[in-house]
């Protein structure tokens, strides 16, 4: 009979936790949740205390089975998976479906996968925390309610196949009105004047004014009034500056500095980290705790002095501020300090350093800056000029790291000043006034959506990435990637007593990676928040996070908080089924088409955002046209909603066939021959030429010809293609990987073809791996 059964929740984990395991102990991996709420039912039954109805899908009961047979065989059983309300939840989950038994059963946890902890947890083990897998029940039996009882809402007074979330629906509607915001700015220019000057001995600084100048005609004036001005030194400051380190990183921080430093996304970071975390190189990567362990930091302090020396060394206890922090685990650190790099992907060393340096720096003392401010006053103006000058007199935490932020804003350069003293005469050599604009609020990246989350207290360190993930998955934001526009702007200059104008231009406006609400996001937010602003506040789903953190903590009845919020929210549903409106919810009237005296509207559709003219009330069928890309419902005008009715547009004939214009589902296209070509976002659908077209057609026919790499007569269903991974065999839709031995794929007959389908057919399939987006 074997000793000991350990149960882990992933195969990564697995396999590192069984090498610093003897030959008493075998590892199986549950791969995440063995059981769960049902996907397409509502599985919670509302009439017995909101107890949720869980289930094995189809792909776990053989794994079941296993884990069922190897528990049968075993003395012990160890169920090792992760400290946090979903590691508990599906350890208590083990125990209910494999019928373990209390006394040969023992939980264990660990913050990082190494030798030294995992023995360090078998000597401690303890019972399952049953308040923890109750608030983990009371989030999933929460979000189910709001998202199945929301959902068909959606579904009758929008469109179908939408869904709305707890969570998802408040991060949603940040970016809405963010966006509102950019909408309702309006730019006001002004002016940043920078002067050069130069002392006795001829040594150059630039200084900045000491405020904005509104318009070009206080601009000019300030120049002229500076023509004939003498420039004076007033007060010299030198103050000692002291810079800290930030402190190590959460979950928050390390998606926001990976996401700047990095330009990782946010479900990029934590899959990443998650792989760091299972083969032992770093800490527990979900965690809003900033606590590191003596050990950790004697380990750090032995490293600094080594490497650096004692004055580099500062001990640095940190605390977590945000609401519901477990000050127990400990920040994201590397599991080993002395191991300054890692073997693993790209990604993995990349994070992993960022990891490194940022632990390190936190223990590390302050930067001490020598700070060097100067006023120059000019004899005409009240107004004074101002030079800053930063010297580094000990670098310290700077050494290794220095933290980003998301301010765009370009600051004045610091560097080191000349020598100067007050009441010197300074050489003018020239002023530059230019005209700046006044910066719209930024739209989020999905760094600064995190940042904004945890601020407001909205979700946790697990629910970040699935849920701006989710928010991105079902079209209610997008990445925009918006190219920018050319604006001009004045420059004024003063030199040699004679002041000059001319006009410059820039681009302005070109953001990439940004969220930007979609129509359907814009329309599905505006709904909620009319028929359920309870739902939508951000107060509210704070406050819930913080009831989940006191059901784990045992204070409150899970069930108890579920059904105080259900006689709330269960009768706002009812309403909002019920409640006629006079539009279709997102519904704009744009106003009538002079052809045929016909009401036009834009509005929502089962496939997206359309114009109709016409309506359902007469005989006549309404006429459908779909939105082209970056036109918007809440933008549109009549002039360009009846031009997408010039659609399908005839150009000419090309090889005999004729070729259309048309605008379909995702976009305007190309039709000939039976074959479809997408137009280019870089030309428009209306203006398009027909030697244009026949370009694009030709380039296509191109591209497909260079796919294909061989195909068999005997069997069309089978073909060698070429793909952006390389060359696989594609039958019958499916694709199957060409074995690395295989050095020209080309040469590969039909037998040959069908012996690597077979193999790979028989290949046992594992379950789908968790990824570190855990759904919630």
């Amino acid at each position: 009979m074997l000793k000991n059964l350990v149960i882990v929740e992933s195969p990564a984990k697995a396999k590192t936790i069984e090498k610093f395991l003897g030959k008493d102990y075998k590892v199986m991996s549950s791969y995440g949740h063995i059981r769960d709420l049902n996907k397409k039912k509502f599985s919670i039954d509302i009439d017995h205390g909101f107890a949720p109805v869980y289930e094995i899908p189809d792909d776990k009961k053989a794994l079941v089975a296993d884990l069922k047979k190897a528990v049968k065989d075993s003395q012990t059983v160890w169920l090792a998976s992760d400290e946090d309300r979903e590691g508990e939840a599906i350890a208590w989950h083990l125990c209910e479906v494999l019928g373990l038994d209390p006394e040969n059963t023992k939980r264990i946890v660990f913050h990082e996968i190494t030798k030294n902890a995992i023995m360090d947890a078998i000597k401690h083990p303890r019972a399952i925390d049953l308040n923890r897998v109750d608030a983990q029940q009371a989030r999933r039996v929460l979000d189910r309610i709001v998202g199945f009882e929301l959902s068909p809402v959606l579904w009758k007074k929008i469109k179908p196949a939408l869904s709305a979330g707890r969570v998802q629906s408040v991060a949603v509607r940040l970016i809405v009105e963010r966006e509102q915001e950019i909408k309702d700015f309006r730019t006001e220019n002004y002016y940043r004047i920078n002067a050069d000057f130069t002392t006795d001995d001829n040594s150059k600084l630039r200084a900045e004014l000491s405020r904005r100048i509104p318009d070009t005609q206080a601009a000019m004036q300030f120049l002229s009034d500076c023509t004939d001005a003498t420039f004076t030194v007033g007060n010299v400051t030198v103050k000692p500056v002291h810079k800290s380190p930030a402190p190590p990183f959460t979950t928050s921080t390390l998606q926001q500095e990976a996401s700047r430093k990095l330009g990782f996304t946010v479900s990029q970071t934590m899959m990443v980290a998650q792989r760091l975390y299972e083969e032992g190189h770093i800490t527990y990567m979900r965690t809003d705790s900033l606590n590191l362990s003596e050990l950790a930091v004697n380990a750090i302090a032995g490293e600094i002095t080594d490497k650096l020396g004692k004055e580099y060394l500062k001990i640095r206890k940190y605390h977590t501020h945000s609401k519901g922090a477990q000050e127990a685990h400990e920040a994201i650190r590397p599991t080993s300090i002395d191991k300054h790099t890692i073997d693993g992907t790209a990604q993995e060393k990349k994070l992993y350093g960022l990891i490194w340096k940022r632990t390190i720096a936190s223990q590390m003392a302050d930067a001490e800056i020598e700070k060097t401010t100067v006023e120059i006053h000019p004899s005409t103006r009240s107004e004074h000029f101002t030079a800053t000058g930063e010297v580094i007199k000990f670098d310290g935490f700077l050494n290794v790291y220095i933290e980003s932020n998301d301010d765009d804003a370009d600051e004045q350069d610091s560097s080191l000043l000349p020598a100067m003293s007050e009441g010197q005469s300074l050489s003018l050599a020239s002023i530059t006034a230019t005209e700046r604009f006044t910066q719209q609020p930024p739209r989020y990246t999905e760094a600064s959506l995190v940042k904004k989350m945890e601020e407001l207290g909205i979700g946790r360190p697990s629910t970040y990435a699935p849920t701006i993930s989710t928010i991105q998955a079902r079209e209610y934001v997008e990445k925009g990637e918006k190219e920018g526009e050319p604006r001009n702007y004045k420059v004024l200059q003063l030199k040699n007593g004679k002041i000059k104008e001319t006009v410059k231009t820039e681009i302005t406006g070109s953001e990439k990676g940004k969220l930007i609400p979609t129509d359907i996001g814009i329309v599905v937010n505006d709904f909620l928040t009319r028929y359920f602003p309870s739902i939508l506040d951000y107060d509210f789903t704070a406050k819930m996070e913080e009831k989940f953190d006191d059901i784990a903590e045992g204070k409150l009845e899970w069930d108890k908080e579920i059904g105080t919020f259900y006689a709330l929210f269960h009768p706002d549903v009812d309403h909002a089924l019920n409640v006629r409106l006079e539009h279709k919810v997102g519904e704009r009237v744009l106003g009538t088409d002079p052809a045929t005296g016909k009401p036009v509207s834009v509005k929502i559709g089962r496939y997206g955002p359309l114009v109709q003219i016409g309506d359902g009330d007469s005989d006549e069928k309404p006429q459908f046209a779909s939105l082209l890309k970056g036109q918007s419902v809440g933008t549109i005008t009549l002039d360009e909603a009846l031009k997408l009715f010039e659609f399908p547009r005839t150009l000419g004939e090309f090889e005999g066939s004729e070729v259309t214009v048309a605008i379909g589902r995702f976009g305007p296209y190309i039709k000939h021959n039976g074959k479809f070509v997408s137009i280019p976002k870089d030309i428009a659908p209306a203006a398009i030429t027909l030697t244009e077209a026949e370009e694009l057609i030709t380039a296509k026919r191109d591209a497909e010809s260079k796919k294909v790499v061989k195909t068999f007569d005997e069997d069309p269903d089978l073909m060698i293609l070429n793909g952006r991974y390389g060359i696989y065999i594609s039958y019958k839709k499916s694709n199957y990987k060409i074995p690395r031995t295989v050095k020209n794929p080309e040469t590969l007959t039909l037998e040959q073809c069908r012996e690597i389908i077979d193999r790979d057919e028989a290949k046992p399939k594992k379950p789908a791996r968790r990824t570190s987006a855990r759904k919630k």
